[in-house]
């Protein structure tokens, strides 16, 4: 049984519509026979670029699909001498860390070599070895509040307890911190949590009391947010991006939105315009907007729109690796080179003449690319709706009409070529659905999105994730805006 491939079923088709050809031009096929022929050649052009996009396996080298999804056979492993290992960790140490430090001399007091006796002798330099280690410290802070009875009048009088313990028993923000860092950043089950809390302070804390100091931290950063939302309103460049993220057991919506080293995260029920209207955000924005591609995001005019190079690179890999056109391959090297050069020059732009220059190989490589694709079938009478169309016709159709938006990198510097920052921000929501499964509320996944969008912020800004708790805790969030 003959076997079909990519290469021997274009090779095939390319012979037989030669020999169609040729005797097209000898004579020898009848007006009637040739427009037959023609209208099948069409169609089956058309099925062949079709199926090879069908039969060739998608990854994440040539697609959207992230690299925990795709098999083990593709090569999803970081590379020898990567360095994605996400935003550094402030070095500054919480509030409530006790810090012991103690250093101890070794001395020499005779030499191993002769025996003669060294303590006389000065020290010329020292060699140190550290060992940190963690011993965990409970503190107990009993306030016993007196009571006396007046001697005169009978009246029992009680002494007054700090603000901070308002009820018999109360948690400190060391601990309160440390949960809820646990719950957000670190992505650990509530059930889980509380184990470990029990753990380390030997008391089992009950679930509802974790819930209730991740709600009064959302609580506390609502002005933040919204004092963030205006500054990523103002910035040049916005990044944005969504993904899906199971609440109730129903399929709702994680929507982001970065600039520079700011990133605010929102849950909607809907992902489309109406979703996008709700938040407000993009319909009030008027600076560049990088995306991927998304058509409702490109639906909004009120602002100037960039395309991920990323993307676009995936997509057109799909192009080489299902269809083989010499246009995708062509694009995807001119795209690298230009972002090479941006990223090479110190205004992080391209000369005018450098831009013209790849302005001219673009629209060249569009033209040559629209001969290797095959021509779309004429509408049938009577028939309504879009003609389909293959994935490669509809990627060079974007390409030929968002020539601005896909080239927009080149020369205005502010801009960048991939639309990274948005989704990094909203890569671990992934992760943390993979292992504390699906939200039970709206609510609290409402508060997970407000306070990851103010953990990954000051984790950007170098602050300690428990330091930034704690300063939220006591109504100081709002500085670190102030302090960018």
């Amino acid at each position: 049984m003959p076997t079909l491939d990519k290469s021997s079923l274009r090779e095939d088709f390319a012979a037989y519509k030669a020999d169609y050809e040729n005797l097209c031009r000898q004579g020898k096929v009848s007006p009637e026979c040739k427009a037959i022929f023609d209208g099948l050649l069409l169609l089956m052009q058309l099925l062949i670029a079709v199926f090879l996009e069908r039969t060739t396996p998608k990854g994440s080298g040539n697609s959207g699909i992230p690299s925990s999804q795709t098999s083990g056979e593709d090569e999803t492993a970081s590379k020898p001498g990567s360095k994605g290992k996400g935003p550094k960790c402030g070095d500054d140490e919480s509030e409530n860390t006790r810090r012991v430090e103690s250093t101890t001399v070794s001395k020499v007091t005779a030499c191993p070599c002769c025996g003669r006796d060294m303590s006389d002798v000065g020290c010329c330099g020292h060699e140190r070895r550290t060992l940190i280690d963690i011993v965990f410290e409970i503190r107990h802070e009993h306030v016993d509040a007196e009571i006396k009875v007046c001697p005169d009048c009978a009246t029992e009088t009680r002494g007054t307890f700090p603000d901070t313990m308002p009820g018999p028993l109360q948690y400190g923000l060391g601990i309160i911190a440390f949960a809820v860092h646990m719950l957000t950043a670190q992505m650990v089950p509530l059930k889980r949590t509380a184990q470990v809390l029990k753990t380390i302070t030997g008391r089992s804390i009950a679930e509802a009391t974790l819930l209730s100091w991740v709600w009064r931290l959302h609580v506390a950063l609502a002005a933040w947010e919204a004092a963030a939302i205006e500054q990523i309103l103002a910035a040049p460049v916005m990044h944005a991006d969504e993904t899906s993220i199971r609440i109730k057991g129903k399929n709702h919506w994680l929507h982001s939105y970065s600039a520079g080293n700011l990133t605010v995260l929102f849950c909607h029920p809907k992902r489309g315009r109406a979703a996008v209207d709700d938040l407000n955000i993009i319909p009030r924005y008027g600076g560049v907007l990088v995306h991927d591609r998304w058509a409702t995001y490109l639906s909004y005019d009120n602002c100037r729109h960039a395309l991920c190079g990323s993307h676009l690179l995936r997509d057109l890999q799909f192009i080489i690796d299902s269809n083989g056109h010499g246009w995708a391959r062509s694009m995807k090297k001119l795209l690298k080179e230009a972002a090479r050069k941006v990223s090479k020059s110190e205004s992080k732009a391209l000369t005018d003449q450098e831009f013209k220059a790849v302005r001219k190989r673009y629209r060249t490589i569009l033209t040559k690319g629209k001969r290797e694709l095959p021509e779309p079938p004429p509408r049938p009478p009577g028939k309504r709706g879009r003609i389909a169309k293959s994935d490669a016709e509809n990627l060079h159709e974007a390409l030929s009409r968002y020539e601005d938006e896909v080239l927009r990198f080149t020369w205005e510097a502010e801009v960048p070529f991939t639309n990274n920052v948005a989704e990094r921000s909203v890569r671990m929501s992934k992760v943390k659905q993979k292992i504390s499964g699906c939200f039970r509320s709206l609510k609290f996944a409402e508060a997970y999105c407000r306070i990851s969008s103010y953990i990954k912020t000051t984790g950007h800004q170098g602050i300690n994730p428990l330091v930034a708790i704690g300063m939220a805790l006591t109504g100081k969030a709002v500085e670190t805006l102030e302090t960018r």
